[in-house]
């Protein structure tokens, strides 16, 4: 399999060109997470891609990081429209990335979870880098039951057409949030979508 950031170094223009597919939905989910937010909160977004959704969502907090592991991506990001003072873009790898327990108030992992290899993991970290009281905001693929895309994926893996997919069912979603020690207060996927869209908080 390619490596991940070259994949999305490769797929960063295209993914930056498509234009979001129901902007009604978009629109919901990013209420639904505002009004979670406060001006006090420092806020990570994993995956970031074209940061967009960061400069909606970072003038209603203290600060703002936006991550991704594809350099390509956050140059295109850069480009997007002006960048508000307190978001910065940041090139990592969330997974391998030097982050200290409690460093934030709320994480955003949208449409990433299902692209990880070990997303178990990614939560598990998401959970402690949160501050007691925080929100992990996740909208996820749930794949777990679409066997022909299990079955072709991996050819398009291997020439890096596509990136890396973890095939995740509803349960597992939920499995994952509660063994980081997480209380799941929004739960919801929107007809005729394929992402289950999760809002979870740590006790504290």
């Amino acid at each position: 399999m390619k490596d991940q950031a070259q994949v999305w170094d490769k797929l960063a223009k295209r993914y930056i060109k498509s234009p979001i597919s129901d902007l009604d939905t978009y629109e919901w989910k990013l209420g639904i997470t505002q009004s979670y937010m406060r001006p006090d909160m420092d806020v990570l977004e994993i995956g970031c891609g074209s940061g967009n959704t960061g400069r909606r969502h970072a003038p209603l907090v203290r600060s703002y990081t936006a991550m991704d592991i594809s350099s390509a991506m956050l140059e295109a990001a850069k480009e997007q429209g002006p960048i508000p003072d307190n978001m910065r873009f940041v090139h990592a790898d969330f997974d391998r990335a030097d982050v200290a327990p409690g460093s934030y108030d709320m994480i955003l992992a949208l449409s990433v979870l299902h692209l990880l290899p070990n997303p178990a993991f990614t939560v598990k970290k998401i959970g402690e880098s949160l501050r007691p009281g925080g929100y992990f905001v996740s909208s996820t693929a749930v794949l777990g039951n679409m066997k022909f895309l299990k079955l072709i994926a991996p050819l398009g893996q291997m020439f890096g057409a596509i990136p890396h997919l973890t095939f995740l069912s509803e349960d597992d979603m939920r499995h994952m949030i509660r063994d980081a020690g997480l209380d799941i207060a929004v739960d919801e996927r929107p007809e005729g979508h394929a992402a289950r869209f999760i809002v979870a908080k740590k006790p504290g």
